[in-house]
């Protein structure tokens, strides 16, 4: 069994190389890869069914979500974002109605819901999570930032909320190293295809 500083070694290596591989996609790759995840997500019988949807504003190593929010809208979705609270490490999940208007900066450079114009969200009401990830494998082993927000929250999710990660083919790879308290998601939608925990 790997020890724990060894494991983190060994993720910071994959984060790194991640962030590589996708920095040497054109622009033009980026979109139509997250085009056609984003096509597949909104195929997706779980997510149609879904009316409280939780998704995530992307950072850089992340498919990019700002367009599949906006579409969300469209179908009459409950769309649901994290607010983050860097001192406590936790999140706090808020009602998004407006992409333009309920946004604002937030204290890890990205956007999130505005505390003033959005409302907090209980946890067990989400239909189905689309969880960040920086590099996953086929067993829905994840690994994201680092610091945990999802490893948190994922337990707190009703054991009938899916929980489903959106990554391009090149962020899956062989086996991600596995700490105690790391937590996986069922399924991975790709480019490609939709992948279902093993």
């Amino acid at each position: 069994m790997a020890d724990v500083e060894e494991i983190q070694e060994k993720k910071c290596e994959i984060r790194n190389n991640i962030a590589e591989i996708l920095g040497k996609l054109s622009d033009n790759e980026i979109k139509e890869k997250t085009g056609q995840i984003e096509n597949r997500l909104f195929e997706f019988a779980n997510f149609l069914e879904a009316t409280i949807v939780l998704l995530y504003i992307n950072s850089k190593s992340e498919v990019m979500t700002g367009q599949i929010i906006k579409r969300c809208f469209d179908y009459d979705k409950i769309v649901v974002l994290p607010a983050f609270d860097v001192k406590k490490y936790e999140m706090k999940l808020m009602k998004v109605d407006n992409f333009n208007t309920d946004l604002k900066p937030g204290s890890r450079g990205i956007l999130e819901p505005n505390a003033n114009r959005c409302k907090v969200m209980p946890v067990d009401s989400i239909d189905i999570a689309i969880i960040p990830g920086i590099a996953l494998d086929e067993k829905g082993e994840r690994i994201g930032s680092g610091e945990g927000y999802y490893d948190r929250l994922i337990p707190k999710l009703s054991i009938t909320t899916r929980k489903v990660s959106l990554a391009f083919e090149s962020q899956i790879i062989q086996q991600i190293p596995v700490e105690s308290h790391d937590k996986n998601v069922d399924i991975v939608i790709t480019e490609k295809r939709i992948i279902y925990k093993i």
